[in-house]
C-alpha cells in the first residue's frame, strides 16, 4: 500500500518527500525513491543528496534503488553526479586479486541480471585460477580459497542491486532457516520443481519477480558440494 504522505508536485512536497525518505523506514524509502524519479532533475537532486549523505558507510539495498535511478536516467546532472562522486559504482569494490568488478556492477545496476549471472561465474572461476577460466566451471576446493574480500565484494553487488532479494548471503540465510535441507532449499529459491529441476535459461526468472534468493545461479548439478562450499566460506562470518 503506498504511504499516504507520497505525494508529488509541489515544493513543498519534494521537502516532505526529501524528509521522509532520510527519516523514513525501509518500506517509506522504497516506495518514495520511485516518486522522485518521476519528478524530473528536482527529484534527481534529492536522491543526490541522499547518496553523498551515506556514502560513509556501506551501501544497503536502498542506496542501490537510489543509484540505479541515476545510473538509468537520461539527466545530464544525473551522469556528472555519478562520474564524479560513484565513478566506480555505489559498492566498493575490494579485491585481494586486483579483479575489475565494474563490469559485474554495471550490469546489476542495469538490472541486467541474466548477463550479471553470466558474469558472475567468469568472475569466480577467474578468482579460482586458468584451469577454471578454462573450463568455465569451479572445483568446490577452488571455492574454499577464495578471498574473503572478493567474495563479499560479488555477494554485496547482488544485494545492493536486488533490493535484498538476490546473492549468495540470501540463499545461505534461506538454507539455514531451512534446517540445512538442501531438497527444501531447491524449490523454495526456484531451483527445482517436484522432480524437475529449472531448465537453463529460460526456465530462470531474470528479473525482480523471482523468488527470493533465486540468483545468483551455481552449478548445483554437479551435486551440492560447490555452493555448500560458498555457504561455508568464512566471508560469510566477518
Amino acid at each position: 500500500m503506498t504511504d499516504p504522505m507520497i505525494v508529488s508536485g509541489t515544493a513543498n512536497d519534494i521537502d516532505s518527500l526529501r524528509q521522509r525518505l532520510i527519516a523514513g523506514s525501509i518500506q517509506v524509502q522504497q516506495q518514495i525513491i520511485p516518486q522522485l524519479a518521476d519528478l524530473g532533475n528536482e527529484g534527481l537532486d534529492v536522491l543526490q543528496e541522499f547518496l553523498l549523505k551515506r556514502r560513509d558507510n556501506p551501501a544497503t539495498w536502498i542506496d542501490g534503488k537510489a543509484y540505479q535511478v541515476l545510473y538509468n536516467s537520461d539527466a545530464p546532472q544525473a551522469k556528472d553526479f555519478l562520474q564524479n562522486h560513484f565513478p566506480e559504482g555505489i559498492v566498493t569494490l575490494k579485491s585481494s586479486c586486483g579483479i575489475n568488478y565494474h563490469p559485474l556492477q554495471q550490469l546489476l545496476a542495469k538490472q541486467d541480471f541474466q548477463a550479471a549471472d553470466r558474469l558472475t561465474i567468469e568472475k569466480m572461476c577467474e578468482l579460482a585460477g586458468p584451469m577454471a577460466v578454462k573450463r568455465k566451471w569451479l572445483y568446490f576446493t577452488e571455492v574454499e580459497s577464495f578471498p574473503i574480500d572478493d567474495l563479499q565484494t560479488i555477494n554485496q553487488l547482488w544485494v545492493v542491486h536486488s533490493e535484498g532479494k538476490f546473492g549468495f548471503s540470501v540463499q545461505r540465510d534461506i538454507w539455514l532457516s531451512l534446517g540445512k535441507n538442501w531438497d527444501n532449499l531447491w524449490p523454495k529459491i526456484g531451483w527445482k520443481s517436484g522432480n524437475n529441476w529449472t531448465r537453463y535459461p529460460n526456465g530462470f526468472t531474470w528479473d525482480l519477480t523471482a523468488p527470493k534468493g533465486h540468483l545468483p545461479l551455481s552449478n548445483q548439478l554437479r551435486g551440492v558440494r560447490v555452493i555448500a562450499s560458498l555457504f561455508a566460506h568464512p566471508a560469510w562470518s566477518k
